[in-house]
């Protein structure tokens, strides 16, 4: 076995360029995502190298298992990782090396017995609907004149456009207004990975954006160019995900919603709030993965459990014999 903090062999980083490059052109991973699994497998590699391992083909079980462990054990050089970090960390791993057999880069897939550290289920929070009626209600419109009633335009269309549609805070920020079709009361929303998805605008969320549009976008606008941006700042450039959060926080306070700690309102609170919504009203989880981007349906189905929490709460407290 060699020391510790060997250098990798060439046919290693070879072998984890290579698959870094497929994440990059073939899955449209982003660059976040791709920077998370290059240090990953960074300290795969280490692990490798220290065991005296130089090529893919020859890594075992034993190392998968060895390096699993580590993650969550630390070393010197790094503290132990919590069970959702060790879990990508084993993904990477584990991508490395399905890859490289598809590939043809070795003849078997060491990781395939390996069991990753299961992340503890955490349900996604759900505001009530009183609670969201709330929220829109608390962003807008303000009495006024100039800017100010044009940003209170703004910021209710963007609050009922991200709980009308479910967009991520990024999608709801990169649509251009050549993407809504408000007579068809639909808007393309352009997702991770490049993946498109037309869905319906509800009339709530058309009303406030024809209003921004008609009356409060051109007076912003004129200060920037953001001109083919939904959302624009008070300098007319594109409304960034910070100005949007910065949006959202503003509202919650004024509604009386929680904007620090753990049931911070957040914008991934109002997706979540749409999909529990819509589960509620019957709508099935196939719809729901469709009208959320998800590429599989096991990522939708953990809203299917926060429906199952509220009808046990509903349960406990409204039947006689429930306890």
């Amino acid at each position: 076995m060699r020391a510790a903090g060997a250098e990798p062999a060439p046919a290693l980083r070879r072998a984890v360029r290579t698959y870094l490059d497929h994440l990059t052109v073939e899955r449209g991973l982003s660059a976040n995502t791709l920077a998370s699994y290059r240090r990953d497998l960074d300290r795969y590699l280490a692990t490798l190298a220290a065991a005296g391992v130089t090529d893919l083909a020859a890594a075992g079980p034993a190392q998968v298992e060895a390096h699993l462990a580590r993650l969550r054990a630390g070393d010197d050089d790094h503290p132990p990782l919590a069970v959702s970090s060790a879990a990508r960390a084993a993904s990477a791993v584990r991508g490395l090396h399905r890859f490289a057999l598809r590939e043809g880069l070795t003849g078997a897939d060491p990781s395939r017995d390996v069991r990753p550290p299961a992340p503890p289920r955490r349900l996604p929070r759900a505001l009530p609907v009183d609670a969201v009626l709330r929220l829109l209600e608390a962003a807008g419109p303000a009495d006024g004149a100039g800017d100010a009633a044009a940003r209170a335009l703004r910021d209710r269309a963007l609050l009922e456009f991200l709980y009308g549609t479910g967009a991520r805070i990024s999608e709801a920020v990169g649509a251009a207004v050549d993407d809504l079709d408000l007579d068809a009361g639909t808007v393309l929303l352009r997702g991770k990975g490049g993946r498109t998805r037309l869905v319906p605008v509800g009339g709530y969320a058309a009303d406030a954006l024809r209003a921004w549009l008609v009356r409060g976008r051109p007076a912003l606008l004129a200060a920037g160019r953001g001109a083919h941006a939904v959302f624009v700042n008070a300098r007319g450039g594109p409304l960034t995900r910070q100005g949007a959060w910065a949006v959202l926080r503003a509202a919650a306070a004024r509604a009386g919603l929680p904007v620090d700690g753990p049931d911070a309102v957040s914008p991934h609170t109002l997706r979540h709030s749409y999909a529990t919504h819509l589960l509620d009203g019957g709508a099935d989880v196939r719809v729901v993965q469709e009208l959320l981007g998800h590429a599989s349906v096991t990522t939708t189905q953990v809203y299917t459990l926060v429906t199952v929490e509220r009808l046990r709460e509903v349960y406990a407290t409204a039947h006689p014999r429930a306890r």
